[in-house]
Formats: C-alpha cells, structure tokens, sequence
C-alpha cells in the first residue's frame, strides 16, 4: 500500500484533547501523568492521531507475542489504518502494558517509549493500550512497534518489533521498507554515515520502486541528492574511485526513474573524474585511489558500467563509448579473470593477478557491466563472455543451497555484507537480457531461502540467506532487497 496524505479534516477532529481516550479511561477522568502522555502521543498523526480507541479498528491482526510470568502480551495491527496496539492478559491488576515506537529498525526508541502506558485495572485480568501510528509520514519517519507488559511488581518483556502491511504488499516492497528504516534523516545516507554502501543501498530502493510500482521512498533521490551534492570532493566524488563508481550509477538510476537531467550531469562528472585516474600502470585501466596506482577488478568494472550506460543516455556520443572499448580491451587482457572464470581482486605490483579473493561484487557488477556495454555496441560476444562468467560463479560460490561470500561472517556492518547485494544485481541485469533467463532457478531459489529461513517479524534479513547466526543491518538489507529484485523482475 502506498504512503498517503494527511486526511486533514480527519486530524482536527482527532486532535481535540477532549476527544482522547488513554487506556480505555477517558481523558476528563485520567490522570495528571496519563494525560500528559495522552498528549504527547498525540503528536504523531497520519490518517489518525496517536491515542485512538480499539475499539474503532474494523480489524485486528496479532504478529508477534511475548509471555512473562504466565502473562501473555500481544501486540496488535489495524493494517488499514497503519496503527498498533498492545495488550496485557492472564494477569492481575496492576500489570502494565505500553507499546514503545522505533524510527531505525528497533535500535533506538528515544521519544518512543512506553506510549500508551497504563495497568490492568481493579478485578480484571487483562488490559490493553489505545493505538498509535506506526510510521511518522510527516518527518518521513518509517517505523516500527512493539508491545511491552510488566507484571505487577515483576520483569518486563517485549514482543519482536513489527509493523503493518502499509508499503509491505510483496517480500520486495516489505524489504525496501525494512532498509528505509536506515535511512538516516539527518545525513541523508544509509546506515547513518555510509558513504559507497548508502549508493548501493540507495540503487537498491530505486530498482525496488521501479520494478515493483511501489514509488513511496523515491523522495530519498532527492534528499540524498541535495543533502550531499557538496560532500567529500563534490558531485559524489572522492579520493576512491569505486566509491565515485557506485555513485555513479545510482545517479544514472535516478536519471532513468525521475527523467532529472541534473542525475545525468553528476553521474557524467563522476565518470569524467574516474577517467582523471586512468593511467599506463600496468597498461591502463583505473587506479583504486588518487594516491597510488593499484588496480583492482570492482574500479575497472563499474567504469566500464558507467561509461557504457552514459553512452546509452547521451544522444550523439561517443566519448563515453570510446572510454568502455578501451576499458573493456584492457580489462580481459588484464590477467585478473583467472583459469576458473572468475576474477580476484586485482593485480600485483608486477601486474600479475594478486590471488586475492574472488569476492561475490567482483562478479556481478562484471555482469551489469557487459549487459550495459552490449546495449552500447550490439556485439553478442559480450553476452557470451558474460553467460560464461556466471556460469561459473553461479556454481562455485552457491554453498547449501545459496550464494555464499568468501568468508562470510556474521555481521551486518561494514563493507563486505553489501557485496552479494551487487553480485545479484548485475546478475539479474544479465538474466533479464537473455531471451532463455538462465538465471532465474538460481535467484529463486536463493531468495525463497533467505525469505524462509533469515527474515524476522519485521523483515530484517541477516547475512546468510540460508539462516543461522547473524545481526542485521543495512548492508544486509541492501543485499536481500537486491536480490529479491532480481528475483522479481
């Protein structure tokens, strides 16, 4: 479902103070401290205010529960409404029971804690709370809540953060929803300050919004655009150029969902800053950084993207399209596609292959890469050489059933638990170009499995999409979501 305007006669009405009503009491006859809170909960307000009886919801959905000392706390959705509630039962007067609210995934819950709190009342057994919205749509707040209960004198427990089916109709909408949670709206990137993992992330929610028709995040083009168009070096560009790369093409995406010409612009000087840094080190190619000349494969390969895909937006060039034949003739004769068709990191000082690892991202955006280029020059020997490459990764790095990283940890943080999200992405790309889509059994059946075996209520997905130990995080996400599209479209 998408995020919809403010009913403003709707919110008038409902935020009359008369008119609230905190854990079933009205507010006339409440107390000093439940008033208050009745209050300030009722600063959030979408469709309806926070502080909304039960009793109106025509529905009543229960996604997660927790127990604590033979109590049972639910926690309860009005899907309709994006609104939640929480109850207390199999108690005793005086138990408590709150919803706390989230606006990053379940980190923090600063602002957000025990709305709605109040006790299970003389001679009854069970209580619940009045309901409070979910998301904040006017702060562009994505959220998530949880029920809490105390027993009397006793420990608190919490459900599992959840949230409603509001922007979750599909696997792939729910999971943009989940990485919108790490959108941070004050440095406008991913995962707080991520800078090359915010434009993955980024181009994973705008591959999202186009294949699924779901539009509601697209406002973060914008707001990262505009947030950090003067950051580092400018125009997204820095001293690493497979940083500049990634931008790059996110801003190429943006260009092709939003027709912006001033996505093109930046995503033209990052190319132009990429090709700043092609030198005659070991025959040419893009060096990693401005500080030194190593070459590495994931630089060269999104170069040869960009360039590719400025071609086939850019009427009349071919600048660009010289730039990718010279990258391309390069970069095969390189030495860093090894005997096993796959490619490890980059070459030594010597200029030889350096045997470093062959990670997931190197093979996939090698994928895009040929996709883009072959759109640019009609030569099916690109999409050979492509198939043959997946061909190969396909096989030698599923592990149970799935794509496993070499490597692979536990954690969510950092830079490696982005790189199977680029690898599907470019494989995707090259799936959808093949009339036979030979991919498809592969991205199926790996996101069928991180679907059923590494999601939680509140479809967070952590690093090994067959399950097992894990956190989550926006790295993570980025790299399910992406693999969902792939799956998908």
């Amino acid at each position: 479902m998408k995020r919809l305007p403010i009913q403003t006669a709707v919110l008038t009405a409902l935020t009359t103070l008369s008119s609230i009503i905190v854990g079933g009491v009205p507010a006339a006859s409440a107390s000093p401290a439940e008033a208050a809170e009745a209050t300030a909960a009722a600063a959030v307000c979408n469709t309806y205010c926070d502080a909304r009886d039960p009793a109106s919801s025509a529905q009543d959905r229960v996604p997660v529960t927790a127990t604590v000392a033979g109590r049972s706390i639910a926690l309860h959705f009005d899907d309709a409404g994006a609104m939640g509630w929480a109850s207390i039962d199999s108690g005793g007067p005086g138990d408590q029971v709150w919803l706390d609210r989230s606006m990053d995934g379940g980190r923090t819950w600063a602002g957000g804690s025990r709305l709605g709190n109040t006790s299970v009342p003389s001679g009854g057994r069970g209580w619940r709370t009045q309901m409070y919205n979910v998301d904040d749509w006017n702060t562009l707040g994505v959220g998530a809540l949880r029920a809490c209960g105390q027993p009397a004198g006793g420990a608190i427990a919490c459900t599992p953060w959840a949230r409603t089916t509001w922007n979750a109709g599909s696997r792939s909408t729910a999971a943009a929803t989940a990485l919108m949670m790490s959108f941070d709206r004050g440095s406008k990137l991913f995962g707080g300050n991520g800078w090359w993992t915010s434009a993955n992330a980024l181009t994973a929610v705008i591959d999202n919004s186009r294949i699924s028709g779901m539009g509601s995040y697209t406002y973060a083009i914008a707001e990262t655009y505009d947030k950090n168009i003067n950051a580092q070096g400018g125009q997204f560009r820095n001293e690493y150029l497979d940083d500049t790369g990634w931008w790059g093409l996110a801003w190429i995406d943006a260009y092709d969902v939003t027709g912006d010409s001033r996505y093109l612009d930046t995503a033209r000087a990052d190319a132009d800053h990429m090709n700043a840094n092609w030198n005659d080190t070991c025959g040419g190619g893009v060096r990693w950084n401005t500080d030194g000349n190593y070459k590495n494969a994931i630089t060269n390969e999104l170069y040869l993207q960009l360039n590719s895909a400025l071609h086939n937006r850019i009427p009349g060039d071919s600048t660009y399209l010289d730039r990718a034949k010279s990258e391309w003739n390069w970069f095969k004769g390189s030495g860093m596609i090894n005997g096993d068709h796959l490619i490890n990191d980059g070459l030594t000082d010597g200029c030889a292959n350096n045997g470093q690892p062959t990670w997931t991202y190197n093979q996939g955006v090698v994928l895009g890469a040929l996709t883009e280029f072959h759109r640019a020059t009609g030569d099916d020997g690109l999409l050979t050489t492509a198939r043959e490459l997946a061909d190969s990764s396909t096989t030698r790095l599923e592990t149970d059933g799935v794509l496993r990283e070499p490597g692979e940890g536990d954690s969510c943080t950092g830079d490696g638990p982005s790189f199977k999200g680029a690898y599907v992405r470019g494989l995707g790309t090259l799936n959808r170009r093949l009339s036979d889509h030979p991919y498809a059994p592969a991205l199926t059946r790996w996101a069928n499995s991180a679907y059923d075996h590494d999601r939680n209520p509140l479809d967070q997905y952590g690093p090994h999409w067959n399950g097992g130990n894990g956190t989550t995080d926006s790295g993570c996400q980025q790299s399910v979501l992406d693999l969902l599209n792939a799956a998908t479209g």
